[in-house]
């Protein structure tokens, strides 16, 4: 998309038409993020003129980040644009605070990102373009990224995983001086941000300083770093397919097996271990701090408890099994709760319900809950518990660490009470005097969790 021909406002409103038809379907509705900069403008521009015939529904959404103190200006800019081409616009407006050891840039994009999980579309249209695509590279490759982080930005992807919601970038391919010509063609106006000019920001740098040498010797760059890119975004996708491979011999019942990953060279249990705290969308931990982590867990003997803290996960070990928990409720204790007979009663610790069902010959004697309160609640320490008859009421923290079951679990742990006798531990069973007989219907209590494994 470099050459005179390509420049020519009607060759890119054909292109991008042409790949438009590729990727999306009449009726779909795209969201273009409009910050009211060329690019965004350009793109804007484009699908109003080409989603009509398509059938496509278009709005644009505006994110006033409250950095700049032109911000005020760029939402009437935005707003007055829509208004002329007859596009619904939101404006979401923030109030950015950077917060330490991290650049504005991305504290930035990380709130424009929380915005985009909130808008209920098809698509959004970014107007990420191949400039912008060398730049990252350049950028990702000076701060020690690994393949994923040099890898090509995609043309389309899901907001993130699972979302039916994905991102389109329909000028990838389309350099900024093709954008630029574009724009004057059409008459276009838009507004600059004044800080796209301070090579204070390493990007900017990059534009302005770096990049224009490069191309004085290599004027194809933009295609060539492109294609690199792209190679090193094929070798992440097999990357990810080979820890999907390991996921599947490693992982048992959500929890990583230590002797499997021991099995693994160095360097596919770190890329494994990427690819799992990729999955929960977190920031990656250094290469450093992984290399720790693994070398701690080889070491870990079957006694050993370990715990490391990765963003918004805690990453814990237990008896040579390892499993991610959300920092939230790692360990939270349960808000006690009443049960009056209701099917489903959910829990305060996130994601955990119980259902109450009946059933012949088995479960909770109903008879018996019906003399006192039956409450909800984590243990406090004391209890004693007699799931077996034929063996003597023991102390409840003996059964559950026979039960191999991890010493953070213990107070997340569902407890039934009848008044104060201990009736139902989740995963251990019914208290030997409250167990229905075979010739009753018992009520059985069944936890239900949200794994996060």
């Amino acid at each position: 998309m470099e050459n005179s021909r390509s420049n020519h406002p009607n060759s890119i409103t054909d292109y991008v038409q042409r790949n438009l038809r590729t990727q999306v379907q009449a009726g779909d509705h795209l969201v273009v993020a409009l910050s009211g900069g060329v690019d965004s403008v350009v793109l804007l521009d484009l699908l109003a003129k080409t989603s009509p015939p398509m059938g496509l529904k278009l709005s644009a959404a505006h994110v006033a980040h409250g950095i700049s103190s032109h911000t005020g200006q760029w939402s009437a800019f935005c707003q007055t644009l829509c208004d002329r081409l007859g596009i619904p616009l939101t404006i979401h407006r923030l109030q950015i605070q950077k917060r330490p050891q991290e650049s504005l840039e991305a504290v930035a994009r990380q709130a424009r990102y929380r915005v985009f999980e909130q808008i209920q579309a098809d698509y959004i249209a970014l107007a990420q373009h191949q400039d912008d695509q060398v730049e990252t590279l350049l950028l990702q490759l000076l701060r020690g990224a690994g393949v994923k982080g040099l890898s090509a930005m995609p043309r389309i992807r899901p907001l993130k995983p699972g979302a039916s919601t994905r991102l389109l970038r329909p000028l990838l391919d389309i350099s900024r001086t093709a954008i630029l010509h574009y724009a004057r063609q059409q008459n276009l106006e838009w507004i600059t941000d004044e800080s796209n000019s301070n090579i204070r920001f390493d990007r900017n740098f990059l534009r302005h300083r770096i990049l224009p040498l490069l191309e004085q010797r290599y004027p194809a760059y933009r295609k060539t770093i492109t294609r690199a890119s792209q190679h090193l975004g094929e070798a992440f996708h097999l990357l990810d397919e080979l820890a999907q491979v390991d996921a599947q011999t490693v992982i048992r019942a959500d929890k990583i097996q230590l002797a499997g990953l021991r099995g693994l060279s160095p360097a596919r249990a770190k890329n494994l271990l990427r690819y799992l705290l990729a999955q929960r969308m977190v920031s990656l931990p250094s290469t450093a701090k992984l290399e720790e982590i693994l070398r701690q867990l080889y070491g870990a003997q079957p006694d050993t408890q370990l715990r490391f803290m990765v963003d918004t996960l805690e990453i814990r070990c237990y008896r040579r099994q390892v499993e991610f928990l959300c920092t939230q409720s790692a360990s939270s204790p349960i808000t006690p709760v009443t049960w009056r007979g209701e099917q489903w009663l959910h829990l305060s610790v996130p994601h955990n319900k119980l259902e109450f069902t009946y059933q012949n010959a088995t479960g909770i004697d109903p008879g018996k809950l019906a003399q006192q309160t039956v409450t909800i609640r984590s243990r406090t320490g004391g209890e004693r518990f007699q799931p077996d008859c034929r063996r003597p009421r023991r102390s409840l923290k003996k059964i559950l660490q026979e039960a191999a079951l991890p010493p953070w679990k213990r107070d997340m742990l569902p407890l039934l009470f009848c008044g104060e006798q201990l009736v139902w531990v989740a995963g251990i069973g019914v208290d030997c005097s409250f167990q229905a007989q075979p010739d009753q219907t018992g009520l059985v209590v069944t936890l239900h969790t949200h794994q996060t494994t």
